[in-house]
């Protein structure tokens, strides 16, 4: 199996503020598929996009800012079969989400 990270970028869900506890339902209906599926691995929303970046030298900087053109506003990764499974589940996510999701496979890891 492979894994994919799920993401949107933040402001991208413009729904009315009144759909968010709908949204919201949605979309946890989504998560517990996915983990009764066995292919959820993490997920979730960005608290805020305060960020800060730290140099291979340890020197910390704050940034990147949100006026960038694609701030990350959330997330999920999963453990799929194939691309093709993962595209199915961004379509769930987006559905549920009223966004567009970005799909994108993650590396191995190094150590299995």
């Amino acid at each position: 199996m492979t894994r994919y990270l799920i993401s949107f970028d933040d402001g991208a869900m413009t729904f009315p503020e009144e759909d968010l506890p709908e949204v919201a339902e949605a979309s946890l209906k989504v998560v517990r598929k996915a983990r009764d599926a066995g292919v959820w691995v993490f997920g979730g929303g960005l608290q805020s996009q305060r960020a800060s970046v730290v140099s291979t030298d340890g020197t910390v900087t704050d940034g990147p800012y949100p006026e960038t053109k694609a701030v990350l506003g959330g997330f999920a990764v999963i453990d799929v079969p194939s691309r093709e499974n993962a595209l199915e589940w961004a379509a769930e996510l987006a559905a549920a989400c009223r966004c567009a999701q970005e799909v994108r496979e993650i590396m191995p890891d190094p150590t299995d």
